[in-house]
C-alpha cells in the first residue's frame, strides 16, 4: 500500500521519536515512541498513520512520503529475509535430526561390532613406548592414553598414544574404527592396543620415526565426553589460575611432562657429580626450632605444645656432619613465607645445599663454576633430557668456565655507572625521584637482573657487606665490613645460588646472634661445632626450580613444580 493511501486513510497513530524513542522498549505510543520508522513500520506495516519528531521543541510531523516509502520497502526486504531463515532453521533443525537417528543408528550397529584377536598372529610383546625401536617388524602390545586422535573417513582412524615414556602414532582401518567404542572414543581414555610395528613411509613424520599398523585393540578406561571433556576442562586460553586448579590435567601436556622429566634428569646430574666426589648425601629434619635466613619468613606450627617451623634452610645441620661424614650435601624440601607473588619466588621449593670442611672461598667458588658447567654438560647431552632442553630452549647455551667474578662494590659502581638508579619514594610508596645505590644497600632483584641479562654471562658475586647478610657468615679477612659470600647469578633468571664460608670462631658467633636478636640457646648444637674443634669450612644453597628456570627457558618457576606452592595456593 502506498503512503498516500495511509495519509488519506483514519488509521490509528504510532509515534517515532529520533530524539527520546527506543527501538527495543518503545511501543509506538506517544509516551513510548519507537526510534527508527524502519522499526515501526516493521511492527505495524499500514495499519497506521506514522507521526515523526526529529527535535524535541518541533514536535511531531507526518512521516515524508519518501521516508515512508523506502521504510516499507525495507521492511517488505527484512520480513522475506526473517522469512528465509526460518525456513533455512527449519531445514537445518531437520538435517540435525536427521543426521541424529543416523548416528544413533549407526551406534546401535557399532553395538553388534566384535572385535577379535587373530589366533594366527605371532603373540605380541608388551612393551614400553621408549622400547619400540627393537620391536620394528614386530607384533607388539602398548597400553597408553589418547593423546591425540583424528578419523579419516569411515575406515580409518589415527591414534597417539602417551604412556610417559613416549608416543607412538597407532592406525586404526576397516572393523577396527567400526565399533562402538571407536565411534565414542575421547581424548586421555586408556587403550591397549595390538599389531606390527613398522618404520614411517619416506616422507612421513610420526614421534619415533615408526608407527603401529594395529590388528586388534580395547578401550581400558573411556574419559568423559561433553562438557566433561579434557579439551573443555583445560585450554590454551585457560586463565592460570583455571591452569593451576587443573594442574592434574595440565601435567599431562607435553610441555609440562617435558619440563618433569628435565628435572628429574637434573636432580639425577647432581647427584652424580656429588658421588663421583665423595660428597656423602644426608636427610636432615623439616620441621625445626631454629631460623637460619630471618624470622619473617617462617611457617610455625604447634609440635606437641611447642612452637616450631618448617625449615628455611638445611645448612646448619649439614654443618653438624662434617666432623663425622666429610663433606655432605641434601636436595630437599625448603620453605619460605614470604608474601610475593613474582616470578620467581615459591613458598616451597627444592634446595640443593652443601656445605664442606677444610676449604677457602675460592675453592668453594671452583667448586661452584665446575659443579654448574658439568651438571648442564650431563643434562644437555643425556638422551632423554637433551633433547626436551633442546626443544624448550632452542637457543641455550652452556656456560663455560671461567665465570665472571665480580665483588658486590663493583656491580655497585656497574649500576650507577650504567644509569641504573633507585626510587625514592614518599611515605605512601609513591615515586618521587631516582637516586643512585650506595655500598651497604642490598641489591634489588630487578637492578640485579639488568645487570646479568646486559652482561649476558654467568656473574659470581661476591663479598657482600656483613649487614645484607646472613649471621653465620664469615668476615673477609681484608676487609671486615664485608662476608666471604657469593651468589650466582644467570643471565635470564638471576640468582640461583647463595653461598658463604661459615664462622669458625665462637666468640664471633655470639656477636652475629646478638646483632640478629637470636637467643643463642635453642642453637647450643650448631654452637658446638665451633666449640668440638673448629674448622674453614662453607658452603652453598642453590634452588632447582630457577636452575630449571634458566636453563629451559621458563618464564615462572611455577611451571618446573609438580605442583607448586605460593601465596594464596595450596591445592592440588
Amino acid at each position: 500500500m502506498s503512503s498516500e493511501s495511509l495519509e488519506d486513510q483514519k488509521l490509528p497513530l504510532a509515534y517515532v521519536c529520533e530524539v527520546q524513542g527506543s527501538d527495543q522498549e518503545g511501543l509506538g505510543t506517544e509516551k513510548m515512541p519507537y526510534k527508527t520508522l524502519l522499526k515501526a513500520v516493521e511492527k505495524f506495516k499500514s495499519e497506521r498513520q506514522y507521526l515523526i519528531r526529529k527535535d524535541v521543541k518541533e514536535g511531531y510531523q507526518p512521516a515524508p512520503k519518501s521516508a515512508l516509502k523506502k521504510a516499507l520497502k525495507q521492511a517488505d526486504i527484512n520480513e522475506k529475509k526473517l522469512l528465509k531463515q526460518k525456513e533455512r532453521s527449519e531445514q537445518e533443525s531437520i538435517e540435525q535430526q536427521k543426521q541424529l537417528e543416523q548416528t544413533l543408528k549407526r551406534l546401535e550397529e557399532a553395538k553388534l561390532v566384535k572385535l577379535e584377536v587373530d589366533p594366527s598372529l605371532p603373540v605380541a610383546k608388551k612393551c614400553r613406548i621408549k622400547d619400540l625401536v627393537e620391536q620394528r617388524s614386530k607384533r607388539a602390545m602398548v597400553e597408553g592414553w589418547v593423546h591425540r586422535m583424528r578419523v579419516q573417513g569411515k575406515d580409518m582412524m589415527f591414534l597417539v598414544l602417551r604412556d610417559g615414556y613416549g608416543y607412538l602414532q597407532v592406525v586404526l582401518t576397516g572393523k577396527l574404527c567400526h565399533t562402538f567404542d571407536a565411534l565414542t572414543l575421547t581424548v586421555e581414555s586408556t587403550v591397549r592396543c595390538y599389531g606390527v610395528i613398522q618404520v614411517t613411509p619416506e616422507g612421513k613424520t610420526t614421534p619415533g620415526g615408526h608407527e603401529m599398523i594395529c590388528d586388534y585393540w580395547e578401550v581400558l578406561g573411556k574419559a568423559p565426553s561433553g562438557d566433561e571433556a579434557f579439551t573443555n576442562k583445560v585450554t590454551a586460553d585457560s586463565s592460570p589460575d583455571l591452569l593451576m586448579d587443573q594442574r592434574h590435567l595440565v601435567l599431562r601436556g607435553e610441555t609440562a611432562s617435558s619440563c618433569l622429566k628435565v628435572r628429574a634428569g637434573v636432580l639425577k646430574a647432581f647427584r652424580d657429580y656429588f658421588y663421583k666426589r665423595s660428597v656423602t648425601e644426608v636427610t636432615p629434619p623439616l620441621m625445626v626450632q631454629t631460623q637460619v635466613e630471618g624470622g619473617s619468613t617462617l611457617f610455625s606450627f604447634d609440635y606437641y605444645g611447642e612452637p616450631a617451623y618448617l625449615t628455611q634452610s638445611s645448612q646448619l645441620y649439614l654443618e653438624t656432619c662434617l666432623a663425622s661424614l666429610g663433606d655432605v650435601y641434601c636436595i630437599t624440601d625448603s620453605f619460605r613465607a614470604e608474601k610475593s607473588l613474582t616470578r620467581r619466588h615459591l613458598s616451597e621449593f627444592t634446595h640443593c645445599e652443601a656445605e664442606f670442611s677444610f676449604i677457602t672461598f675460592d675453592e668453594m667458588l671452583d667448586f661452584l663454576e665446575d659443579m654448574i658447567v658439568s651438571i648442564v654438560d650431563q643434562v644437555v647431552n643425556d638422551p632423554i633430557c637433551g633433547p626436551l632442553v633442546k626443544e624448550l630452549n632452542p637457543n641455550f647455551v652452556a656456560p663455560k668456565k671461567p665465570f665472571r667474578r665480580m665483588d658486590y662494590a663493583d656491580a655497585i659502581r656497574w649500576l650507577n655507572e650504567n644509569g641504573v638508579k633507585k626510587d625514592i619514594l614518599d611515605e605512601n610508596g609513591i615515586k618521587i625521584g631516582e637516586e643512585d645505590y650506595v655500598f651497604g644497600e642490598d641489591i634489588p632483584e630487578s637492578p640485579e637482573r639488568r645487570m646479568t641479562d646486559t652482561l649476558n654471562e654467568p656473574i659470581l658475586l661476591c663479598r657482600f657487606p656483613k649487614e645484607i647478610k646472613s649471621f653465620y657468615m664469615k668476615k673477609d679477612p681484608n676487609d671486615p665490613r664485608l662476608t666471604e659470600s657469593v651468589d650466582v647469578l644467570m643471565p635470564g633468571v638471576g640468582e640461583i645460588v647463595g653461598g658463604s664460608m661459615r664462622m669458625t670462631d665462637i666468640d664471633e658467633l655470639m656477636q652475629g646472634y646478638a646483632r640478629e636478636g637470636i637467643n643463642p640457646e635453642p642453637y647450643y648444637w650448631f654452637t658446638d661445632q665451633r666449640k668440638y674443634g673448629t674448622c674453614e669450612h662453607g658452603g652453598f644453597g642453590l634452588g632447582l626450580e630457577r636452575f630449571l628456570a634458566w636453563i629451559l627457558n621458563r618464564f615462572s618457576v611455577k611451571e618446573v613444580c609438580l605442583y607448586p606452592r605460593y601465596m594464596g595456593r595450596c591445592q592440588p
